[in-house]
């Protein structure tokens, strides 16, 4: 195959990767979240990108197995449409039920920066549960570019991988990098108590309209 076909397969899967990562479901979680629950920018940074690690390798492990085992592509893409209307009812369930414990912890806020074992321990499931339905979010479009990379056989697969995966990640860390220092700007007191139910109402809402929309 020409230099010129290769080049514009790594193109085509940047720009792929680059519109699908706009998607407010890859970032504003994190935006949302990071802002209820005070995160440094180290943290931010660091649980986004382990989520994106999560979230284009399920599609990467989805994709290679059904190429291996001789999976036909429209089959595949039925998984992954699958795999991401789960995805989207789970972040909206996590919306909702991290907006109702945000109500009950506003019943008792802390006026102290006092560590307490029961928030610490909800903050950890948060990033594990936050991880878990970005890893059962797929990538769709990343399915029908590993069979267009077949003719580049597996130069062209690992190239897709990369790119798209590279892309992804900058893409999901940048939006939600400048998204978080944007928040911080807007000033919240009256209504700090009330950071986390926020929080987890607009991820539903977000889960919401990525679903009506089928973005």
């Amino acid at each position: 195959m020409s230099d010129t076909s290769f080049i514009a397969l790594i193109i085509s899967t940047a720009s792929i990767a680059f519109l699908h990562a706009l998607a407010p479901d890859h970032w504003l979680p994190f935006i949302m979240i990071g802002r209820a629950q005070r995160w440094s920018i180290k943290k931010l940074i660091f649980v986004t990108f382990v989520a994106g690690i999560g979230h284009v390798g399920s599609s990467v492990l989805l994709g290679i197995v059904g190429l291996f085992i001789g999976m036909e592509l429209s089959k595949l893409q039925g998984l992954e449409a699958l795999r991401g209307e789960a995805g989207l009812w789970l972040l909206i369930g996590f919306g909702i039920a991290y907006a109702i414990w945000g109500l009950k912890h506003a019943r008792h806020p802390h006026k102290h920066e006092i560590v307490d074992e029961k928030i610490l321990n909800k903050k950890v499931v948060t990033i594990w549960t936050l991880f878990a339905i970005f890893v059962l979010g797929p990538c769709e479009p990343l399915i029908p570019l590993f069979f267009v990379s077949l003719k580049f056989k597996t130069v062209g697969i690992l190239a897709v991988i990369i790119v798209f995966s590279v892309m992804t990640w900058i893409m999901m860390i940048a939006q939600a990098l400048v998204g978080y220092l944007g928040i911080q700007l807007v000033k919240l007191e009256k209504i700090e108590r009330y950071s986390h139910t926020i929080a987890g109402v607009v991820i539903a809402l977000t889960g919401v309209f990525i679903l009506v929309l089928g973005i």
